[in-house]
């Protein structure tokens, strides 16, 4: 059973995860403002990087991608990953679906109980120290390791999180050089780029040129993502050594480094909004793919979203550090966003179906 003392290493994880929350807290509330109006209908293109007209692709053979998850060995990693994997399978043969084979990064260096449950490659962590408590640092270090020691079949490779849920069957939304990703609002290259020119100097090219990304979630094309992994680590390591970036950044810091690396390779990506979505500010599923169920939802009885006040309806993922999400969570209330009540459902299915899920 791994309901076991982490130790000082847990301590540090504990820690890092309530910075983490507070920052999470703190986006969402900008996030639930900025998503207000953007919920009607079907989210298209991002303006900001345009397909060209001869990358559209058209009906024939699917182009296959390789699903890459990363994580730890920690309890609070384990039970998000068997969610995901559940839903990748439920997903992974329907009609639309471009989701080839599935491999969970470990990056703990040592094998855990879910390796027969889950397709696994073991990584080693980055060595002692070198991290300097940001965990994260370890997920590029990673994916250098299995690019290169791994046998891949797909062309193309999708980088995926624990927290992940299919809600629809994922396309391979990548065309040719141009890579697919999500937009994050709080990642702003123009708005740092007195901290950005320190890893992509002027010559490289306008500022506009790092997308406002992370690797995740993103759809690639498997020799770009090998040219681009080495330089992501690096960056990483270079921007946690930096105190102002370091500060500046925070929690995601790595995703301004796998943003700067692909600049630096000339590698754009097509923005897709209708990628994934993050309950509760996008409040419904239809055509999405990803449900993100990063933020706390918190809301009153009546329905009304309560940031940071418990005591009506509440879930958070952070609330299960060192055991397994219960079963059967209640539902919401009546009012509460459609993209939540899908969250539960779906996590409640999956926790009802996995056997031996209070032994994790």
């Amino acid at each position: 059973m791994a309901r076991k003392n982490l130790g000082c290493s847990s301590s540090l994880f504990l820690v890092l995860l309530a910075v983490g929350s507070f920052f999470a807290t703190y986006n969402l509330i900008t996030l639930v403002v900025h998503n207000r109006t953007m919920n009607q209908g079907q989210y298209t293109y991002d303006p900001l990087v345009v397909m060209p007209n001869h990358m559209k692709r058209t009906e024939g053979k699917k182009v296959l991608f390789h699903v890459a998850l990363t994580a730890t060995d920690t309890v609070y990693s384990k039970w998000q990953c068997r969610i995901m994997y559940y839903w990748y399978k439920k997903k992974k043969d329907m009609v639309g679906s471009e989701m080839g084979k599935f491999t969970r990064i470990l990056h703990s260096g040592k094998q855990d109980n879910l390796m027969d449950e889950i397709p696994t490659f073991v990584a080693e962590p980055l060595p002692s120290g070198l991290d300097r408590g940001y965990i994260v640092l370890n997920r590029p270090w990673a994916f250098v390791q299995w690019l290169e020691k791994a046998t891949i079949e797909e062309e193309y490779i999708f980088m995926a999180e624990p927290d992940h849920i299919f809600i629809n069957p994922l396309p391979n939304l990548a065309r040719a050089e141009y890579p697919a990703g999500y937009s994050f609002f709080y990642i702003e290259p123009e708005e740092n780029e007195n901290i950005i020119r320190k890893y992509y100097p002027i010559e490289n090219g306008p500022i506009n040129n790092v997308d406002p990304i992370g690797n995740s979630p993103v759809i690639i094309r498997k020799d770009l993502l090998k040219k681009i992994a080495p330089t992501w680590m690096n960056v990483s390591l270079r921007m946690k050594d930096d105190p102002q970036t370091d500060k500046e950044f925070g929690w995601v810091l790595e995703m301004y480094a796998y943003a700067v690396a692909s600049a630096l390779h000339g590698v754009q990506h097509i923005l897709r909004k209708d990628f994934m979505l993050q309950p509760p500010g996008d409040r419904e599923t239809h055509h999405r793919f990803i449900l993100h169920y990063t933020y706390a939802c918190d809301f009153d009885m009546e329905g009304e979203y309560t940031p940071e006040k418990t005591g009506g309806w509440h879930f958070d993922k952070r609330n299960y550090l060192e055991e397994p999400l219960p079963r059967n969570i209640s539902m919401p209330p009546h009012g509460v966003p459609e993209s939540v009540r899908t969250l539960v459902k779906m996590l409640n299915e999956a926790t009802a179906n996995l056997p031996g899920w209070d032994m994790i």
